[in-house]
């Protein structure tokens, strides 16, 4: 009596599905990398960021305004000043007082910044001290 073994001799059938089982492992270990190496790849440098912190002012008298339109023309109070070398002059006269004002500007929104920079020069060559931004708060729930 002879013992057999397998299908009884026919030729093994071609099997023509893929295994999927390696190719999900090999997914799984990529997204586990890519899930512990993004945030390494993310942090910059540790910097202190300044926070929003809203104070309200009050505007006292002794306060100078001074206001750049969108077209960088600048106003003290409500008067037009003929550019930086006047106000800079006219900001030596009022930096000489004791205690010193303090300049608010107001920029408008669709200014050049070098408009506003003319401003903070003159008044850094003039000797003030104090400078103080006025904006607008923004939306509440915005």
């Amino acid at each position: 009596m002879a013992l057999t073994f397998g299908n009884g001799g026919e030729e093994d059938n071609v099997v023509s599905e893929i295994n999927t089982t390696p190719l999900v492992d090999v997914m799984l270990v990529l997204l586990i990398i890519f899930l512990i190496t993004i945030p390494v790849v993310t942090n910059t440098i540790a910097v202190n960021l300044p926070h929003e912190e809203n104070h309200v002012r009050e505007t006292k008298p002794e306060n100078i305004n001074l206001s750049v339109d969108k077209n960088g023309k600048i106003y003290w109070d409500q008067e037009s000043i003929a550019g930086a070398e006047a106000l800079t002059n006219r900001l030596k006269t009022v930096a000489v007082q004791q205690p010193q004002p303090e300049i608010q500007i107001r920029g408008d929104g669709d200014a050049k910044y070098e408009a506003i920079g003319r401003v903070i020069f003159a008044c850094q060559r003039a000797g003030i001290v104090k400078i103080g931004f006025i904006t607008e708060p923004a939306p509440r729930g915005a």
